[in-house]
């Protein structure tokens, strides 16, 4: 595996060296931080921004299959096309990864398993962006391994966006999406249904998703609204109890309803938003069988943030607020609550002309049980020159039980009420490189977690339950290069993650999450460009875990435009693999679909 990968890497190199000098620069994206927004050159943190372009050029069906494509990124799937996936990140828990809709965050305290419940689909998505690394000083709980903001967008051009696909197994989805408005006030909607009889037995679902979007310009800020409701059904053959509970089913619904402001003043900025975001969970350990076994589960998190800057000759300070309420009816886990005050606080220092940047910060967190913490962070960044930059950071993040965590009860699992909260210590030392269009990224990192929580057996008879099973120490390495061309071959990019984890627990625990991790990964992106009209993006994928072993994907999809109609063939791991991505599911062998989205300007 090493050798490939150096062969590949040099590869990279030779091509960077042969790009034309008639390249034009690499489009300049910012980033939309808690404080400030940055240009991605200037960002002191491991940050990957995924565009529109990217997005709708990928062979994939769902937010986390683009994920899949980035190193570092272990997306265990139940199922294809978005039914169910866990976000992992360099080697994190499921829990440990924070997920944002435009900065409004979606994780669940119910259950981590639900924080891709998500009201659109990619055709709504301007872009996602991942912030590698802890971050709770900046965003609080769940930022404990990262953080994925997945930002959609309205635009005043008045069009309609007609979209259908079918495929393999009974596969179907059909959308419509509409931007109206003004420059004033602009608006984006869009209606999506899909459904599949399943891969294997008991693997069929119906997806149905509702979202709203709108903004206001005001003088110097604006107004934004966003309002969706999505609704899941679907077999659950494996997902959860055992590989051996066929005829498990869910259904799932969530909704999100979020209002902010953010305006501008001569030094100061101020950005605030309150939400209210709800879940619904019922399960059934035999479809169509309450009687037998069933779970609901009802969640409400209300909250309130206020976010400002302030614009000095010493720098830029930020400060924040944030007030949240959660609330939990269950049949299993019983009628829980909790409020969280969280405060935060950070400035950014730029010396040496402003090669130089430096931001210490620290949040504080009181839960109204569990009491207070508080995570401090560090991050410095120095160019070196336009081009070459250097970053370094270090933060101290914590992450609170969730309710399943602590209270949920069955014949296969039960929690743990007694369980502690986790927290580490988490670094990155890193080089990034950009010219052109050319990126290149190299960083270490590491993460000392302790009262570490898994779901873990002695033996395969018993029961799982959730534990604090003590220190874990993760460290690694990435490396990411990619590059953009106007000829035959429009881009290519490779990305590779080495984890190496060590445990104190005893050899023969049985982990059912965090010691699952992948040792080493590698991603490889090659798109195409030709005949005037035809784009394909073809990618490899080789994950190899640290106890089931290795398998390699690959993934391609081959568009046609003309005006305003795209046409494309989507094929889902080509070379018919068997592989499974969590608890022993069968992954979709070979998975055929064809499509076309229509464009109507009004």
């Amino acid at each position: 595996m090493k050798k490939v990968v150096l062969s590949i890497l040099l590869v990279g190199n030779i091509l960077q060296f042969a790009a034309q000098s008639k390249e034009s620069e690499i489009d300049e994206v910012n980033i939309q931080g808690k404080f400030l927004t940055l240009p991605v050159k200037k960002v002191n943190e491991n940050v990957t921004v995924i565009r529109r372009e990217q997005i709708i050029n990928s062979p994939a069906k769902s937010v986390e299959e683009v994920l899949a494509q980035f190193t570092g990124f272990d997306i265990r799937r139940r199922g294809g096309n978005g039914v169910q996936a866990d976000i992992s990140l360099r080697g994190s828990s499921f829990e440990q990864v924070l997920i944002l809709v435009n900065g409004i965050r979606m994780s669940d305290s119910q259950t981590g398993h639900n924080s891709m419940n998500l009201p659109f689909d990619l055709a709504s998505v301007e872009r996602i962006e991942v912030i590698k690394g802890p971050s709770a000083r900046s965003f609080g709980q769940n930022a404990y391994a990262g953080v994925v903001n997945i930002i959609t967008k309205t635009s005043d051009e008045e069009k309609v966006i007609i979209s259908a696909n079918g495929g393999d197994f009974g596969t179907y989805s059909l959308g419509v999406g509409a931007n109206f408005g003004s420059p004033k006030i602009s608006n984006f909607i869009q209606v999506n249904t899909s459904s599949s009889e399943g891969y294997r037995y008991n693997t069929d679902y119906k997806i149905n998703n509702i979202y709203y979007q709108s903004e206001i310009a005001l003088q110097n800020g604006n107004l934004k609204f966003q309002a969706g409701i999505q609704e899941k059904k679907f077999g659950a053959n494996g997902f959860y109890a055992s590989p051996n509970a066929k005829d498990q089913y869910e259904e799932t619904q969530a909704s999100i309803v979020s209002l902010g402001l953010n305006q501008n003043f001569s030094n100061f900025k101020l950005n605030s938003n309150i939400y209210w975001r709800r879940g619904q969970d019922m399960y059934e350990y035999v479809r169509n069988k309450p009687e037998i076994y069933r779970n609901m589960h009802i969640g409400n998190n209300i909250g309130f943030e206020a976010n400002g800057t302030y614009y000095s000759g010493l720098g830029n300070t930020g400060l924040g607020v944030e007030l949240r309420k959660e609330f939990l009816a269950s049949n299993n886990l019983g009628h829980r609550e909790r409020f969280i005050t969280q405060l935060f606080l950070e400035h950014h220092f730029s010396f040496i002309q402003n090669k130089l940047n430096i931001s210490p910060g620290v949040s504080w967190a009181n839960y109204a049980e569990e009491g207070n913490f508080f995570y401090p962070g560090l991050d410095v960044g120095f160019d070196i020159t336009e081009n070459h930059k250097i970053y370094g950071n270090i933060a101290k993040v914590n992450r609170i039980p969730t309710f399943t965590d602590l209270y949920y009860v069955s014949k296969t699992e039960t929690g743990n009420p007694d369980l502690k909260p986790e927290h580490a210590l988490a670094a990155e030392l890193g080089y990034r490189y950009q010219q052109n269009n050319f990126v290149g990224k190299i960083s270490g990192f590491l993460r000392n977690s302790n009262n570490s929580i898994d779901w873990v057996k002695q033996n395969t008879n018993d029961i799982w339950k959730a534990e604090n099973i003590g220190e874990i120490d993760t460290k690694g390495f990435e490396i990411e290069l990619g590059q953009h061309f106007d000829s035959f071959v429009k881009s290519y990019s490779l990305g590779y993650t080495f984890l190496e984890t060590k445990n104190s627990q005893p050899e023969h625990l049985i982990s059912r999450y965090v010691m699952e991790n992948l040792k080493h990964q590698f991603v490889g992106k090659l798109e195409n460009r030709f005949l005037k009209h035809f784009t394909s993006q073809l990618i490899y994928r080789y994950n190899e875990r640290v106890t089931t072993g290795s398998y390699q994907t690959l993934d391609e999809k081959l568009s046609y435009d003309f005006r305003n109609l795209n046409l494309y063939v989507l094929i889902n791991n080509i070379t018919n693999s068997d592989y499974t991505e969590t608890f022993g599911i069968p992954m979709p062998k070979r998975w055929f679909h064809v499509g076309f989205t229509y464009k109507i300007v009004l």
